[in-house]
């Protein structure tokens, strides 16, 4: 077995954030209105304690393709600039230290891609031209060209961003941990975007287990295919649970001394561990919160972890 196939193996992030533990303006900028955006129309869910639905509406938002083939373009949404609290609140169920404290930010626009990195774009980008390092074009343990990529490290998706940057000319990156965050939210201050609770209709988790006063639902045991569960307000989905993703800033214990602007927080690393968000198919409600978030080897494999990216 080589070393790629033992680490994927090696268990889920679970027992990684169990060890860490010891820690909406809706004005479109003029920079996004000149990339010749196309509207796209999605249902967003909220849901109560017990997990009925408290409300159902139809959003509108904007997005652009990025054609890096044919067969998987890549659908960028438009995320508005504005502000938020980001990290958990003092009465939320199941906060970490290392969410706090808990502090406003402030962020301009971006692109967002609208689902985890898919197997099919992965290999697509695969095959463009090395920037630093070799990718390997089918690296998932769940296989499905539809279901997002895993079992990739951090420094296997900076050369992903690398080389759309190179092939497109527009500056691709993994999202600052405040980016994540702030998209994650779309507006809302609950535990989750669907609201005070989830459930397994609406995310990909450990769905026997309960957050709050919902039903226990489907365990499913592995990654989905992207685009089958529920949007946020922002048009993005399965922002909570399928993988884990990979975000552009060291791991730090807690938020003291964070950035407030939005960037990727780069200073004071003392090892080569990077920030991971979301929660994946191997994890309990409570670790694919919001606000939830570990930290993980630059150099792991997981098959619970991927990512999403960014440009501006």
């Amino acid at each position: 077995m080589n070393r790629r196939k033992f680490l994927q193996y090696a268990g889920g992030v679970g027992l990684l954030v169990t060890v860490q533990d010891r820690a909406l303006a809706l004005v479109q900028s003029q920079s996004q209105n000149s990339w010749g955006l196309s509207p796209f129309e999605f249902d967003v869910t909220t849901i109560d304690k017990t997990g009925a639905v408290k409300q159902q509406q139809t959003h509108r938002a904007k997005f652009f393709p990025e054609p890096i083939s044919s067969a998987a373009p890549l659908e960028m949404v438009a995320i508005a600039s504005g502000q938020f609290w980001m990290g958990a609140s003092r009465s939320e169920v199941a906060a970490q230290g290392h969410e706090f404290p808990r502090h406003r930010v402030k962020l301009p626009s971006f692109f967002m891609s609208k689902h985890p990195i898919t197997q099919a774009q992965w290999a697509a980008v695969a095959t463009l031209p090395k920037v630093k390092r070799d990718l390997d074009p089918d690296p998932a343990h769940f296989r499905g060209q539809q279901r997002p990529v895993e079992s990739v490290s951090w420094l296997e998706a900076i050369e992903f961003c690398d080389r759309i940057t190179q092939y497109t000319g527009r500056p691709y990156q993994l999202p600052s941990e405040a980016q994540w965050e702030y998209a994650c939210r779309a507006g809302t201050q609950t535990p989750f975007h669907t609201g005070d609770t989830i459930t397994s209709q609406l995310a990909d988790y450990i769905g026997t287990t309960t957050y709050q006063a919902e039903a226990a639902g489907a365990y499913r045991q592995s990654t989905l295919s992207v685009g089958q569960l529920s949007s946020n307000a922002f048009g993005l989905q399965e922002m909570h649970g399928n993988v884990w993703e990979w975000c552009a800033d060291n791991w730090h214990r807690t938020y003291h001394g964070a950035p407030r602007d939005g960037k990727a927080w780069l200073e004071g690393r003392r090892s080569q561990m990077r920030t991971i968000r979301g929660g994946g198919w191997l994890n309990s409600p409570a670790k694919i919160r919001s606000a939830s978030r570990s930290g993980y080897s630059e150099t792991g494999l997981n098959r619970t972890i991927g990512f999403r990216v960014t440009t501006v």
